[in-house]
């Protein structure tokens, strides 16, 4: 995966785990909403002053925005935490509850 798609896929996430919708993400960084949506079709690149304003919004890291893919490093801290550590909270739930 190329870092202007892990860039789309946080952008994407972590928009969506705020809530914000693409115009609602455009309000906060005084921009138009069709702005939001080219940089996540990859037809347009931020400048350094909206990219600024996106991380503010979302309260994130700029650095967040190009680490690899959230969404799926999320996704795998789940599935380590259901498939590796859930079992032992259970039998130690059961043990001594």
């Amino acid at each position: 995966m190329s870092y202007q798609a892990d860039f789309i896929a946080n952008l994407k996430y972590y928009r969506s785990l705020k809530g914000y919708s693409q115009a609602k993400l455009a309000e906060l960084c005084g921009c138009q909403a069709a702005t939001i949506g080219c940089i996540e079709c990859a037809r347009q690149f931020p400048s350094f002053d909206l990219l600024f304003k996106m991380t503010d919004a979302l309260e994130i890291h700029p650095a967040d925005l190009f680490l690899r893919n959230s969404s799926h490093s999320v996704c795998n801290i789940r599935e380590i935490m259901k498939s590796e550590f859930m079992p032992y909270v259970n039998k130690f739930v059961e043990e001594h509850f």
